[in-house]
């Protein structure tokens, strides 16, 4: 396994510039042939998950002056991290992760994907289609695929038709998905970087859903302020936040507000990193530059191409690149044994933030990073060996040794432990979720 999985290591380190030498810090271990699928996700939970550790220990390093720290990957770890919002138990409650609208309906020529986990995407999906929730299935049926996927984009909603690899490919997105890299980073200026003397990195949290807040998730566990800010108008899935919120604190602010506004803009002054997931230009018009940041922004589908500026979600993102037909069939679709694009990407943007600290830390620079799901979904169908070990489904293991149970405001919440790790890491978070919105918007004081 060790070939396999420092290969994925490596590409990755490579892509966010890190010294080539460093990934030698890396080792792996654990029960083989977990996360089974058509397409190697076991290898880009693992590779993911490696390159954000490494990140951490350079990072960690770097602070104090010493040797990178080694780095030890558990397979049983990542898998069971990669599906943490199946293994919550709230108060004993197992959690709600798809509504009933959430799901692959048949059409009139194929299949559509639909997304409905929040009331205003439900109600966006009925709009565009004329019927109450009850009527969906039969109001799809009789449509064709990507009428549906047109519809309900126009209506504010979010559906896609089911697409091959090869229909992907030649798909305007997919092409611009093909010909960006993975990720992209880039230094804007000379600025000096914009740390809080004496006190933790602060990061302005301003993702939704999984993929973000598994970054930010990830950089709470390293130590830092992480304060998440939501418009109070859209409240998070509950089960989400109790899956995503550890380390954190979560406030609410209507940016249309101006009193509000002006409290976004001293929390962002104070800020150290800006981590956002809202589709890309969607917070331009609250969103200044800062000398100084490093800001990070994760979309679905990318900044180029026609669908630069829809939302999107990992499950759509398998649908439209045609994972869903490798995993399934274009007669019966699949999926992947975990949400792996967001939480592979998450781990990924921790990373990416990470490494421009480390950078920043020598070099200075305002520095930007973005990263896409479909990137992530092309870096798993393209960029990547098949996996061997244990991918026909063989693997077995108990995942109790990495679940943790925990008191918090939200009930006893049984959780995934978080797989990044290295000599001398945190084990856990200092925290649990708080409810939802309930924290002050301000950074703590040193």
């Amino acid at each position: 396994m060790a070939d396999s999985a420092s290969h994925g290591t490596e590409q990755l380190w490579a892509a966010l510039g890190g010294d080539p030498a460093l990934t030698a810090r890396v080792s792996y271990g654990g029960p083989p042939g977990l996360l089974a699928a058509r397409l190697p996700v076991m290898e880009l939970a693992r590779a993911t998950v490696a390159v954000c550790s490494l990140a951490a220990a350079e990072h960690a390093a770097g602070r104090t002056g010493g040797e990178t720290p080694a780095v030890r990957v558990d397979d049983g770890a990542v898998a069971t991290a990669f599906v943490s919002e199946r293994h919550l138990l709230v108060d004993g409650r197992a959690p709600v992760t798809f509504a009933p609208l959430s799901r692959f309906w048949r059409t009139s020529d194929g299949w559509v994907r639909t997304h409905a986990n929040y009331p205003h995407h439900r109600a966006a999906l009925s709009a565009a289609l004329g019927t109450d929730e009850d009527g969906v299935e039969a109001a799809i049926a009789e449509r064709r695929s990507r009428e549906v996927e047109d519809a309900v984009y126009a209506a504010g909603g979010l559906a896609v038709a089911l697409r091959t690899p090869e229909e992907w490919a030649a798909h305007p997105q997919g092409a611009a998905a093909a010909r960006q890299p993975l990720l992209t980073r880039e230094r804007l200026d000379d600025a000096a970087p914009r740390r809080t003397p004496g006190g933790p990195l602060r990061v302005l949290d301003l993702t939704r859903v999984i993929a973000g807040p598994v970054a930010t998730r990830t950089l709470a566990l390293l130590g830092a302020d992480v304060l998440r800010i939501d418009p109070p108008r859209l409240p998070e899935l509950p089960d989400q936040h109790a899956d995503t919120g550890f380390g954190k604190r979560s406030a609410t602010l209507d940016l249309d507000s101006p009193s509000d506004r002006r409290t976004f803009d001293e929390l962002l002054d104070g800020a150290d990193v800006l981590v956002t997931g809202y589709r890309p230009g969607a917070l331009d018009h609250y969103r200044p530059t800062r000398p100084g940041l490093v800001v990070a922004q994760l979309s679905a589908w990318g900044d180029e191409g026609p669908w630069g500026g829809r939302r999107g979600f990992d499950s759509l993102v398998q649908a439209a690149s045609g994972i869903a037909v490798v995993e399934g069939s274009a007669e019966r679709p699949g999926a992947l044994p975990a949400q792996a694009l967001d939480h592979g990407s998450g781990y990924l943007l921790a990373a990416a933030v990470l490494r421009s600290l480390t950078e920043q830390r020598t070099e200075g620079g305002t520095r930007l990073v973005r990263l896409a799901l479909a990137r992530t979904a092309r870096f798993l169908t393209h960029g990547l060996s098949p996996q061997a070990d244990g991918a026909d489904g063989t693997g077995t293991y108990d995942p109790g040794h990495w679940l943790a149970t925990t008191g918090s405001p939200l009930g006893e919440l049984r959780h995934a432990l978080p797989p990044v790790a290295y000599e001398g890491s945190p084990a856990d978070w200092s925290r649990p979720p708080g409810a939802w919105g309930s924290d002050t918007p301000e950074w703590i004081k040193a």
